[in-house]
């Protein structure tokens, strides 16, 4: 006669059911995963504010090296920040992560960029020779530099403009005027690498360098239409001569880069004549065009 096993006999607890290992397997399968979730802000609101920083390093290691006396890795760092700050902003309206901290953010790091540094460059290049009265353009530089972009600042709370003015800037902006404020620095380190030692020294000069810091200082608190660039349209015929001149202008800005930021000086200072000439043409087409609505009406 065969056994029956424990569970055929009756009362005996139930046999137990076992799942197979394919099964078990499928059944973790189906559990849902939950992922930790961060608040904060994305990286796309993040990243101008990251390139905002770095911009602030680079005015900061300019102003070190001056101290060491390396004026042309002094000025090589305030035009990396100058290059910052064309970016920064344009990627943070292209990332949609534009904010109030960013904008204020920038506006300190422009301070210091090209308000402070340059100013503090050109002490040390030449008019700590006066002493005291040596640090006053510095001073000057930089409290109308401060000056400039808290009009700024306010502009962005203000009425809207007229639309003419969409393309213009109150004033020198604030890379241009660590451009210019910088011309006497780029001159003299051309100077050197020419073997020009006349044209150091007058690059040299406190009072020629006192004159272009005050001199920038004015046209940055002043109220001169500048052209901004942000909408400025190309014509097509000028397309070509345009790419070309960037490139040949590139070459020398590697061959000679002194040279080239000191041209690009001059240039700019030459285009403001024309900057102010375009802004009132545009004003005056405004005012007769509502001269016209006025009397259609």
């Amino acid at each position: 006669m065969s056994e029956n096993s424990a569970g055929d006999r009756p009362g005996d607890a139930a046999p137990e059911v076992r799942m197979w290992p394919a099964r078990r397997k499928r059944r973790r399968l189906r559990r849902p995963a939950h992922r930790p979730r961060f608040k904060g802000p994305s990286f796309n609101r993040v990243l101008p504010n990251l390139l905002t920083m770095l911009g602030l390093c680079a005015g900061l290691t300019g102003m070190r090296f001056g101290l060491d006396g390396q004026f042309d890795a002094a000025v090589i760092a305030i035009a990396v920040a100058a290059v910052i700050d064309g970016l920064d902003g344009r990627i943070a309206r292209l990332l949609k992560g534009t904010s109030r901290f960013g904008a204020e953010f920038d506006s300190l790091a422009d301070f210091l960029c090209f308000g402070v540094a340059p100013s503090f460059l050109l002490y040390l290049w030449s008019l700590h020779r006066f002493g005291g009265a040596g640090f006053i353009p510095s001073l000057i530089f930089a409290v109308c530099m401060a000056l400039r972009l808290a009009r700024f600042n306010a502009s962005l709370d203000a009425t809207p403009a007229p639309k003419y003015t969409a393309g213009f800037f109150t004033g020198v902006p604030a890379p241009a005027g660590a451009l210019l404020a910088l011309f006497p620095i780029f001159v003299g380190l051309e100077a050197r690498a020419l073997g020009l030692p006349w044209l150091e020294r007058l690059a040299h000069a406190p009072l020629i360098v006192a004159l272009v810091l005050i001199g920038t200082a004015l046209l940055l608190v002043s109220t001169l239409p500048v052209w901004s660039f942000k909408n400025f349209k190309v014509p097509a015929p000028a397309v070509l001569p345009l790419l070309l001149g960037t490139g040949v202008y590139a070459a020398i800005l590697l061959a000679e880069p002194w040279a080239a930021f000191a041209a690009a000086g001059v240039i700019y200072a030459g285009m403001l004549p024309f900057s102010m000439r375009s802004f009132r043409t545009l004003r005056d087409e405004a005012d007769a065009m509502r001269v016209e609505e006025d009397d259609d009406s």
